[in-house]
């Protein structure tokens, strides 16, 4: 029996059969999340005061987006899973249809159609959406299958993947799409599928890569992916990040240089130094120790994400969790790779240190669901 199928049918003998619940299962507050999401939006905004020149006003902006953020995890995890199981294909189909109207009516920024704007409220991105859609969806159907999936589930659930992620990437937003569709992908590898089948996906991602380097990739993007293997080549202009944020990096050291004392983007050299490339102010000023100490606060984050996934016994609420947890990884990965130059350069920021509102927002409503799987469950006598 391989792992994922023992991971999509594990039973409830790991589940806590306690009668009295205590007092955070009854707020339906997990607190190993929320003391580590703290500490890591801690770190988000000691690091920010410094990578952006001490800006006050953009701190204070940060404090009000985690402070909306934690409240709408709080709020999503008081609702039962039951809930969100019976709304899922309402919510994927709405998502899908807020993406077919950017195609639209959708507002055109840096040559980019992402956005819907709404009168008296401002502009949303329907593909944030589909960042929970997506799991979500794909876990709805694969848990009313019998698993692991035959042939005919997994193409079905590559077409529920493949539809929003076409449209995303069509704006185009090359980032999200891959967000999207690993969420998505994750569902189906956690539902146990066969060794076999993986090996030939792989085999098929090649020529597939040279069909949307060809066809499907816009001359920005693969700029970006020339620039990867060559920054130098180009080092006044595309490789000015990755270089910039290299030696950001470097000159940190295994200590830092000191809090507020960092040189890249205090002058300017780091763009986007408080955004995507704030890890690389962060390891400017916090060297190599500091690093370690936010990539253990996360692997704490990762582990416990992993534990609700592991315990429960449904296959909805197990197969949503695991793949919320695997997603959040990549958000980590990208995001690190591209900023110390081993990824291309893509629009993911770092989980809740990177400035930001609609990110924060949507990533700890994923720790919403998390929180509401377990909790829920841990009141439950399964």
């Amino acid at each position: 029996m391989n792992h994922q199928y023992r991971f999509s049918r594990q039973s409830s003998h790991f589940v806590s059969r306690d009668l009295e619940p205590n007092i955070w299962q009854r707020l339906h507050i997990d607190p190993w999340l929320l003391l580590l999401l703290l500490s890591i939006c801690f770190i988000g905004l000691t690091v920010l005061y410094s990578a952006s020149t001490q800006d006050l006003d953009m701190v204070i902006r940060q404090m009000v987006s985690y402070g909306i953020a934690f409240g709408v995890m709080i709020a999503m995890a008081q609702v039962s899973p039951n809930v969100y199981r019976t709304l899922t294909p309402i919510f994927y189909v709405f998502g899908l249809i807020l993406l077919i109207l950017v195609e639209i009516i959708g507002e055109v920024r840096m040559g980019a159609q992402r956005w819907i704007k709404i009168p008296g409220f401002g502009s949303v991105q329907p593909s944030e959406f589909m960042k929970l859609g997506m799991p979500m969806m794909c876990a709805w159907y694969l848990s009313k299958k019998e698993l692991p999936p035959n042939i005919k589930t997994v193409l079905t659930t590559l077409v529920i993947i493949a539809i929003p992620v076409l449209l995303i990437a069509k704006e185009p937003d090359l980032g999200t799409s891959i967000l999207v569709a690993a969420s998505g992908l994750f569902v189906l590898f956690l539902a146990g599928l066969p060794w076999w089948m993986i090996g030939g996906a792989i085999a098929a991602l090649i020529p597939f890569l040279w069909v949307m380097w060809t066809f499907l990739m816009h001359d920005y993007q693969k700029t970006r992916v020339i620039t990867l293997f060559n920054p130098e080549a180009d080092a006044l202009n595309k490789g000015w990040n990755i270089i910039q944020s290299q030696t950001a990096i470097g000159s940190g050291g295994l200590t830092g240089k000191g809090y507020l004392e960092g040189t890249q983007s205090h002058l300017h050299f780091l763009p986007e130094g408080h955004t995507d490339f704030i890890i690389a102010a962060f390891s400017e000023e916090f060297g190599l120790a500091g690093v370690l100490l936010l990539l253990f606060f996360y692997c704490c984050l990762l582990m416990r994400s992993f534990y609700i996934a592991f315990v429960n016994p449904d296959a909805y609420c197990r197969l949503l969790a695991g793949a919320l947890t695997l997603s959040f990884f990549v958000y980590i990965f990208v995001n690190m790779g591209m900023v110390g130059g081993i990824l291309p350069v893509v629009g993911v920021p770092l989980p809740f240190v990177s400035y930001g509102g609609t990110a924060v927002i949507t990533l700890m409503a994923a720790f919403g669901l998390l929180t509401c799987i377990h909790t829920h469950q841990s009141n439950s006598n399964y």
